[in-house]
């Protein structure tokens, strides 16, 4: 926290410092781990810890305390959130019919982006991306989407949390591929994580931002079912769908834009 808070909650403050440290961690942390983390003795976080465990938020085990998907589970649980996934689902599971690959959605989450709902592929073998899975946003292809498909201003700020984080970001370059994907309207990249991957993201728009980024890690191969170019076509309709639902008025706003770029009835 960089700035002082006119009101001031002790033991809040410790609770919250607690649960971000486990959230940017990569393993589990001892009570030990934790106290030097964050410069506190052990007696000042062993009750936080408790409590914490108690209402299940965080969870111990032999290596250490780790965060649990309660606070996940929480903000899924928002009715913007809901509304969201329950309009996605199917129209992601027609997505995966048609393209015979997986498929994910992400929203932002601080300086990262978070996938909130997956489709596996319909065949016997395939590659998906879990529920949960996080990664710096300008690192992932659903990450720049979320970020290309914004106001300035709201881009600015996106990419202030991610500066906050310690990123050494090449801004001038950066800006200069999201204005790229924006014209083209979508990201198609090589998967920065595993290779014989391409992501290819799109944006699903409401009031002409990115609420979500619509994404199919395509497999190529004698067993693909249909080509990159078909399945960019196909998550082009299924976000233009999605986005629609959520909010009509801008049906023949950026969505139409979009589409038409593409060369899609939208």
């Amino acid at each position: 926290m960089t700035t002082k808070s006119r009101y001031q909650a002790p033991a809040l403050t410790k609770g919250l410092e607690i649960l971000e440290l486990l959230a940017a961690a990569t393993e589990p942390l001892s009570m030990s781990d934790i106290s030097t983390a964050l410069a506190r003795s052990v007696s000042e976080i062993f009750r936080m810890l408790q409590v914490l465990e108690e209402h299940r938020y965080i969870a111990r085990g032999d290596d250490g305390y780790r965060l649990t998907n309660r606070l996940f589970a929480l903000g899924m649980g928002q009715p913007p959130v809901r509304n969201l996934v329950a309009i996605a689902l199917p129209v992601m599971g027609e997505v995966a019919r048609e393209t015979g690959q997986s498929c994910h959605m992400a929203v932002a989450s601080g300086a990262e982006m978070v996938v909130i709902l997956g489709v596996e592929a319909p065949s016997l073998s395939g590659f998906a991306i879990r529920v949960g899975y996080r990664r710096p946003l300008h690192r992932s292809a659903s990450g720049r989407v979320l970020l290309a498909f914004q106001s300035s201003d709201a881009r600015d700020a996106m990419l202030e949390d991610v500066r906050q984080t310690g990123a050494d970001i090449d801004l001038t370059a950066l800006g200069a591929e999201l204005d790229a994907i924006t014209a083209a309207g979508l990201n198609t990249t090589p998967s920065p994580v595993l290779t014989g991957i391409t992501d290819v993201s799109v944006p699903i728009l409401a009031m002409g931002s990115a609420r979500a980024a619509l994404t199919v890690p395509f497999v190529d191969g004698p067993g693909a079912r249909v080509t990159l170019a078909a399945s960019q076509t196909v998550l082009h309709r299924a976000a233009a769908t999605i986005s629609k639902q959520l909010a009509p008025e801008i049906r023949d706003g950026v969505n139409a834009s979009i589409c038409g770029q593409n060369g899609i009835d939208c």
